[in-house]
């Protein structure tokens, strides 16, 4: 069982376990029962110590000279990150990301569910794309109050994505998954997790 949740755990360190947690399910595809912490750290490119350390945080999952069972562990990584439950997310803005997301299969097993998508133009509006009816933006602070959706996804023009924050907020939406070029602001117990490869891309150049 997990030793401390209500630990303070920084950001680092969970973007860390994430990569720990999709390294796992690689090793658990191929039918492997255990690993140590010194494969971990040469398939992710890290030190043992930190993956021992962070894990550590949680409880003694592993055993010297043995390692760390993968089911287990994926279990109790998952039950940390809150993702041994399924999260429906809503998409905000149905342009050709908006659409690329819609059609992405793999977000379901992983704990998401693209389960609403919504758009002002009524050309886009009623269309359907991988089985979900796009729906207006008069619909959605009813929709996602309704069904309690706390996750959402904007992929709008920078210059619509405050006021589609403010309104994904005001439904009460904790996290925000940002792929406009803008920084948003947000109350504090909002988690904003911002995606430009613009920026990624700036930054790469830099090692070139």
């Amino acid at each position: 069982m997990l030793a401390k949740t209500e630990i303070t755990i920084s950001d680092n360190t969970i973007r860390r376990l994430t990569l720990y947690l999709r390294s796992l399910n690689e090793l658990n595809a191929i039918g492997r029962t255990t690993v140590s912490s010194r494969e971990l750290a040469r398939r992710l490119d890290a030190r043992p110590a930190q993956i021992r350390k962070d894990l550590s945080c949680f409880g003694g999952f592993g055993k010297q000279g043995i390692g760390y069972p993968v089911s287990f562990l994926i279990f109790q990584l998952e039950r940390l990150l809150k993702i041994d439950k399924q999260w429906d997310v809503a998409v905000v803005g149905l342009g050709n990301l908006g659409i690329a997301i819609g059609n992405y299969s793999g977000f379901a097993s992983r704990g998401f569910r693209i389960a609403w998508l919504f758009d002002r133009d009524p050309q886009c509006v009623g269309q359907e794309i991988s089985g979900l009816t796009v729906l207006s933006m008069k619909d959605l602070e009813s929709t996602l109050l309704e069904n309690n959706i706390k996750i959402g996804m904007i992929t709008v023009p920078s210059r619509h994505a405050q006021e589609v924050a403010n309104r994904l907020v005001g439904c009460g939406v904790r996290a925000l998954l940002n792929y406009a070029p803008l920084n948003l602001s947000v109350p504090d117990h909002v988690f904003v997790q911002d995606i430009d490869p613009v920026m990624q891309l700036q930054r790469m150049t830099y090692y070139m």
